[in-house]
């Protein structure tokens, strides 16, 4: 069982919350392995993933940001947020961006039974399928299971978690989030950002700053699966 990000920011917290270093990312990623962190790669690209939409306020203003800096991302989405929000969902698509499975509300995965856990993974992606092919899943609160693994595998998705958290749900600051971001991205990075509420309101301003620098640095944002094109 690991508690991917949970585990990483209690490491040395989070190594004074500076960020775990690549080789302890790869490290947990090799012990508790079937859940994908970052991808090596030599070409200055990035993944960008956003947890817990949709939200009919923050999530087009992060649309608006992506557009505007020629980003895409992975929207992790809660299925159960989705009635009502059809509309958005399309025009996540239309731009270009990818939808991720969030499961169905937002809670522990890891606290689910085996039969829930699937029932829960079966239930979002009849929610999310219609919209187009869903590739990814994110357990709730990042801690998984080999048990959920396999399940995961058995539906045809894959387990995604990152390398780039700056610990956006529990330190409410768009200047801590913007400078952790900047010291830890590297080539091949995945950075989990949130939506909804006032950490979607945080993101669309941590964008506005983090953006525009990547794109000064020469990096390109993209969604999980042309950042895995080739893995």
């Amino acid at each position: 069982m690991a508690g991917a990000l949970l585990l990483l920011a209690m490491t040395g917290a989070g190594v004074l919350l500076g960020g775990p270093p690549v080789w302890l990312i790869d490290w947990l990623a090799a012990r508790y392995p079937g859940c994908l962190y970052r991808v090596p790669e030599q070409r200055r690209v990035v993944a960008l993933t956003l947890d817990d939409g949709p939200d009919s306020i923050t999530t087009p203003l992060i649309l608006d940001e992506l557009r505007r800096h020629n980003a895409r991302a992975t929207f992790f989405l809660i299925a159960d947020r989705v009635e009502s929000q059809e509309a958005l969902v399309r025009r996540v698509v239309a731009e270009g961006h990818e939808i991720g499975n969030h499961f169905t509300q937002d809670r522990p995965s890891i606290r689910l039974s085996a039969a829930e856990f699937t029932d829960d993974l079966e239930q979002a992606d009849r929610v999310l399928a219609s919209y187009g092919t869903v590739r990814w899943a994110r357990p709730g609160s990042g801690w998984y299971s080999q048990g959920m693994i396999a399940a995961l595998a058995a539906k045809g998705y894959r387990c995604a978690l990152g390398s780039v958290y700056p610990y956006d749900t529990t330190i409410p600051s768009v200047e801590f989030a913007t400078w952790h971001i900047r010291r830890n991205v590297r080539p091949g990075a995945v950075l989990v950002l949130h939506d909804g509420g006032e950490k979607g309101q945080r993101t669309v301003r941590v964008l506005q700053k983090v953006l525009p620098w990547l794109v000064q640095q020469g990096y390109g944002v993209v969604s999980l699966s042309a950042l895995t094109v080739d893995c």
